[in-house]
């Protein structure tokens, strides 16, 4: 017969895997749901110790790396920087894509638990109820791109004024992890002025998972009282970067110049733009963070805010590789490449 999983758990319990691994782990959860996954591990005969009791002793050898998609080019180009170093080192490296999905992510953590894969690469979808649990049973993880959600990515007034009326607590700070990270504050700054050197006041961002710091460092760069509709998210796929940007430039036919928080919204503003036949850059100015290849093939070039996708991985996975003290946080330097895509206003 074969040994109960914590997915198995999850699902007779009627939970999910991150609900598990909390309670299992001595984290926070409802006292009827921990006595419900408590009973139904007990009844699986599942053993708590999978979730990583003793990890280190029982380590198989070996780094998970996680990301929200293999297809996109930049998570592609981390991905071989840390295959690059491991390869040097002589260790495998497992991968798993969460499709910027908590509960996926969740899942694929527990999963990696319970084959003894202490040492993790992690571009983060969840928070600190993901992640946490994990680390108190022995993980070692260096998040990479960004940091775990510690707010929401999307602003939202009555929230925000609960947290002042003291309704509600305030959210957690930014999980202490070691990370590797592009500079996206000095990227963006550097771009949005570049944009007003241009002339260009109406400046729109394009947002995605995982662009709180991106979208705090546009705000910060624009100043004053920020216009909220030219602020615009949209999830991970493409079709929804592709109406976030549809929507944003029908509803503001007025903004003159666009900052697209990835590759995949920078992708979706170009589509859209020749959708809605407007000329780039006479009728907008364009810029998006990522460098990708199809970004110089574009007619007219891109200008993009580059990061060093490749760096980033492998130094992170130097991080986790390095044995003895605990690893300091780096931070990878951006640079603004102009091609065609942005021109003066007047």
């Amino acid at each position: 017969m074969e040994r109960a999983t914590i997915k198995d758990v999850a699902e007779a319990a009627g939970v999910g895997v991150a609900t598990v691994s909390r309670v299992l782990s001595g984290g926070s959860a409802s006292p009827a749901t921990r006595e419900r996954v408590l009973a139904v591990a007990a009844q699986l005969d599942y053993r708590p110790s999978a979730l990583g009791r003793n990890l280190r002793q029982r380590r198989t050898g070996g780094i998970g790396l996680l990301v929200p998609d293999l297809t996109d080019t930049f998570f592609g180009q981390l991905a071989e920087g840390v295959l690059a170093c491991a390869r040097s080192a002589g260790e495998p490296v497992v991968t798993g894509s969460t499709g910027d999905d908590p509960e996926q992510e969740a899942e694929l953590v527990g999963m990696l638990l319970e084959q003894s894969v202490d040492r993790v690469i992690a571009v983060p979808s969840g928070d600190a109820d993901t992640w946490g649990p994990a680390m108190r049973a022995g993980m070692n993880v260096i998040f990479a791109d960004r940091l775990p959600a510690a707010e929401p990515t999307e602003p939202d007034p009555i929230t925000d004024l609960m947290l002042l009326d003291g309704v509600i607590p305030p959210p957690p700070p930014p999980m202490d992890v070691p990370s590797v990270l592009a500079d996206d504050r000095a990227g963006i700054r550097t771009a949005v002025r570049y944009l007003r050197g241009l002339g260009h006041k109406r400046i729109a961002f394009l947002g995605g998972p995982g662009h709180v710091r991106r979208v705090a460092a546009f705000r910060e760069a624009v100043g004053g009282p920020v216009d909220e509709e030219l602020v615009v998210f949209a999830t991970g796929s493409r079709d929804a970067a592709y109406a976030a940007a549809s929507g944003l430039f029908q509803s503001r036919p007025d903004l003159t110049a666009v900052v697209a928080g990835g590759n995949v919204l920078g992708e979706a503003a170009v589509l859209a733009a020749r959708e809605l036949d407007l000329r780039v850059p006479r009728d907008v100015s364009l810029v998006m963070y990522d460098d990708v290849p199809w970004a110089e093939l574009c007619s007219p070039p891109l200008t993009v805010v580059a990061q060093p996708g490749r760096d980033m991985g492998y130094r992170a996975a130097e991080l986790l590789l390095r044995g003895g003290r605990r690893p300091r946080g780096v931070v990878l330097p951006t640079e603004l490449i102009v091609r065609g895509s942005c021109g003066p206003r007047h």
